[in-house]
């Protein structure tokens, strides 16, 4: 086995366990590195499928590489934009995980006036 199949293979193994994370944990910030845990398992993908060995010259084929680079810089950005999303819903609601749609939607029948029975406001 050579060494490209081992980034590749390290790379499906990194973008399972960052499924996994994104899919089982609950808390935002968690989520958020579970997420980048994803998306750096892509990139070690690419690496290492973008390396060809036979032939007379063996190498890398440069646009993956380009865009490995630029996908590194708006994983980045990316990040640093959740993060501020993350800690703005934190002041907003005090909670650090999101709330399940259907306790959110029972929480808004009992705050709805017009969902009494009695019919009073």
């Amino acid at each position: 086995m050579s060494a490209h199949l081992l980034y590749a293979f390290g790379g499906v193994v990194l973008c399972g366990m960052g499924l996994g994370g994104f899919i089982l944990l609950s808390h935002l910030l968690r989520k958020l590195l579970a997420f980048n845990i994803m998306g750096s398992g892509i990139f070690l993908i690419l690496v290492g499928l973008a390396q060809h060995g036979g032939g007379a010259e063996p190498g890398m084929d440069p646009v993956p590489q380009a865009l490995v680079l630029t996908g590194i810089v708006v994983a980045v950005s990316a990040t640093a934009l959740a993060l501020v999303l993350i800690r703005r819903y934190y002041y907003l609601t005090g909670q650090t995980v999101l709330e399940s749609s259907a306790e959110s939607g029972r929480r808004n029948n009992d705050d709805d006036p017009g969902s009494r029975k009695d019919g009073a406001l």
